[in-house]
């Protein structure tokens, strides 16, 4: 009798294990049993309830409850200065529900003569969470349900985030585990609503991998309605779309982008035009901003008595550094032996902005870790960033307790460890940058591409051929194989 062969299904990929790619991560499961053996099929074989996206988020709500504790100490004796400094737990809901009339009802752009230092969509969202808090007038009981709200939402957002990134790369989900366990997160994910903004970044980016135009400007402009940050990937959307010649998804997502953000800021601007306009000219007249570099210049040049830095000074001079940075980036993009990822563009974009700007909160390093994540999925670089980031998290909150407090400086960390800080924070950021761009120019190294992967999330430019390139001494990637296989 013949046999009657069963027509074949779709063939699913395996996927990249961390425990087998990462000699970091191997070293970490000899307590479990050691990394994955080379005869199982991850991917392939269905691993039960246990799926990766179901571990994933698992692993970001452990990661958020230890984030909730450590603001517990607040939670528990309310948000004053300085113990909320000493005791790490900060968080701007408190200060700007009763500094900024949320608690007394004033809702952000629709009352009229409020101002609010927050772009648009951050407003709304500070207002809708402010209505859903019962009763009536600013108290700790109302003070505490305006943070755990929001908490809430951030951590569902966090979570949509981490589900974004594992579905982008198809064979590498695991990556995400870096955002759903990440310190930076927990530490500082519950300062401010930065979330928001890297949740609406994270989707753009899901469906611009998915070819989804349209819907990634849409969130791309939302993002940018909540922070600005959000926009700078259209940058390295615009160096790809120079290098492959297709303008059309720059077209596309860049007219979305715009769409989305003038609906959701024209009404307002129309309704309410000083407090719309008032986040801009706070933004310009503000001085440095804690953390920033022109923060530590201003506090040795107070210590030395040199002049310090205006802060019409320091717009320029962001300005013109960042600007000078993305020259480089973009002289990176346009001769390097292989087109650039957009994650490992849009990283080094992000970064030269948060290093230059003149404001560095602690949270913003929520900007980068996803980014980090699908650039360089690296553990030993990221954790090592890591730990300089929570260095850097715990200096400003002892910086802070001194200066508020006023207390004698044995009991508090001076100026010097602060800026030391700072400088460190900045020269892991900078070595991150240095490692991507290494990446990108030499592409032998790129982890993702040793996986028969281009640029899983690079959607309308994946695989896509270069149409322009500049020479500047160093070979295509097509001229660089071919010296391979004539060596051999």
């Amino acid at each position: 009798m013949q046999e009657i062969k069963q027509p074949a299904g779709p063939k699913r990929a395996r996927l990249v294990i961390p425990s087998r790619s990462d000699l970091l991560l191997r070293n970490f499961t000899e307590l479990i049993g050691g990394p994955m053996g080379t005869r199982s099929a991850p991917g392939v074989v269905s691993p039960g309830f246990f799926t990766v996206e179901r571990v994933l988020i698992i692993l970001t709500v452990a990661a958020a409850l230890t984030g909730v504790l450590i603001k517990n100490h607040c939670r528990l004796n309310g948000w004053e200065t300085p113990g909320q400094f000493y005791s790490t737990c900060y968080s701007d809901f408190p200060e700007l529900f009763r500094n900024r009339g949320l608690g007394d009802g004033v809702f952000p752009f629709f009352t009229q003569g409020s101002s609010f230092e927050y772009p648009v969509l951050t407003g709304l969202i500070a207002g809708i969470t402010a209505l859903m808090i019962p009763g009536a007038g600013v108290n700790d009981a109302r003070i505490l349900g305006y943070f755990d709200v929001n908490a809430t939402l951030i951590i569902a957002v966090w979570i949509v985030v981490v589900l974004a990134t594992a579905r982008m790369t198809r064979r590498r989900p695991w990556d995400a585990a870096m955002v759903a366990l990440a310190p930076g997160i927990i530490l500082s994910g519950l300062i401010n609503w930065d979330m928001w903004a890297v949740g609406l970044l994270a989707l753009a980016m899901y469906f611009f991998a998915r070819d989804r135009l349209v819907l990634a400007g849409i969130f791309i402009g939302l993002g940018a309605a909540t922070k600005m940050y959000p926009l700078l990937i259209l940058g390295a959307i615009l160096l790809l779309a120079l290098r492959t010649g297709r303008i059309r998804p720059l077209l596309v997502t860049t007219g979305a982008a715009a769409t989305a953000w003038l609906a959701v800021n024209l009404p307002v601007a129309g309704m309410n035009p000083s407090g719309w306009r008032y986040f801009y000219d706070f933004t310009e007249d503000r001085p440095a901003g804690y953390s920033s570099p022109w923060f530590a210049y201003n506090l040795i040049a107070e210590r030395l008595n040199w002049q310090p830095l205006e802060p019409g000074t320091i717009n320029t001079m962001a300005l013109g550094l960042f600007f000078l940075a993305c020259l480089l980036i973009a002289l990176l993009a346009m001769s390097s032996p292989t087109r650039p990822r957009i994650a490992q563009l849009a990283f080094l974009i992000v970064a030269a902005f948060v290093l230059t700007n003149k404001v560095y909160s602690p949270q913003f390093v929520l900007w980068l870790i996803p980014l980090m994540a699908l650039a360089r999925p690296r553990w030993r670089d990221f954790l090592i960033w890591q730990a300089i980031e929570g260095l850097h998290w715990a200096a400003i909150w002892m910086y802070l307790g001194q200066v508020t407090s006023n207390g004698s400086t044995q009991h508090n960390i001076d100026m010097p460890y602060y800026v030391l800080a700072v400088i460190l924070h900045m020269a892991a950021t900078c070595y991150l940058m240095i490692r991507v761009s290494w990446d990108i120019w030499y592409p032998d190294y790129d982890v993702i591409r040793r996986h028969a992967m281009d640029d899983p999330h690079g959607g309308p430019f994946d695989g896509a051929p270069d149409r322009l390139r500049l020479d500047l001494g160093r070979p295509s990637a097509s001229v660089l194989r071919w010296k391979d296989k004539s060596n051999a």
